[in-house]
């Protein structure tokens, strides 16, 4: 895992989050050191999406504070908001990729619409970014014809693509089997540690916990339940941790 230097690159502070009569987040404080990867963990439902949402301005807190790089972005209006975005790469559950434009072009969306850089440059980094994600031989290709890891990886290149120093992951490795999975979390874990870029990874598979995780924070019922390492996670009499410990964190076998 990648080291963690002094000082927060995100901050939240009593976030609350309502809709309806129904309270998703209940006063969540949470830190993200430069460098590190904070695991969100929890069941379905348990606002983990939302506090994504929340940090890159989809949606607006009903209270609290969220400061990146000590902006607090909750107050910003769009124009500031959009600027503050430019630094916040999202993987998406599914990748989110345009299905009209091919893997190249994907990769290129962010820069052809957030910047001014030349052609030439422009095809550079998207080459460097495929290379980067091994996608370099499927540059041509439409989203249709490559498999769900094969998407993922490219979803990851496109996150890049504006070098971010904040990455956000909504389940990045959902609906993928197990081996793919280990492909994809060992390439997070690569460019974390290549980039030094803060992570926030939204999972419910423990597979992905174990691999990429510097720290771990569970919530449950809108606040945040348990927070520390893999190992406190497993230590933890918990009733809720060890219900997740017991469905995969046990390191596998090898036969």
């Amino acid at each position: 895992m990648t080291p963690m230097n002094n000082g927060p690159l995100l901050q939240i502070r009593a976030l609350r989050k309502t809709f309806g009569a129904q309270t998703v987040l209940d006063g969540i404080n949470l830190d993200v050191a430069k460098g590190e990867t904070l695991t969100i963990l929890g069941r379905s439902g348990s606002g983990k999406s939302v506090l994504l949402k929340l940090i890159i301005g989809l949606q607006k807190p009903d209270s609290g504070s969220i400061r990146i790089n000590n902006v607090e972005v909750t107050e910003l209006k769009t124009g500031q908001l959009d600027e503050v975005r430019k630094k916040i790469g999202f993987l998406f559950q599914y990748s989110a990729l345009y299905d009209s434009l091919s893997v190249e072009e994907n990769v290129a969306f962010p820069l052809r619409r957030h910047t001014r850089m030349p052609e030439h440059e422009r095809v550079e980094k998207v080459r460097e970014l495929l290379t980067l994600v091994g996608m370099e031989k499927a540059s041509a290709k439409m989203p249709a014809e490559i498999s769900g890891g094969m998407k993922k990886r490219v979803g990851l290149a496109r996150a890049l693509a504006m070098d971010p120093n904040l990455l956000l992951m909504d389940e990045p490795t959902a609906g993928l089997d197990p081996i793919t999975a280990g492909e994809i979390n060992s390439l997070i874990v690569e460019l974390q540690r290549a980039r030094q870029v803060s992570s926030v990874v939204v999972t419910h598979e423990m597979q992905t916990v174990r691999e990429v995780s510097d720290r771990i924070a569970m919530l449950h019922e809108g606040r945040v339940r348990l927070q520390g390492t893999v190992d406190d996670l497993k230590r933890s009499q918990d009733e809720l941790a060890a219900a997740f410990v017991k469905q995969g964190m046990e390191e596998p076998c090898h036969a």
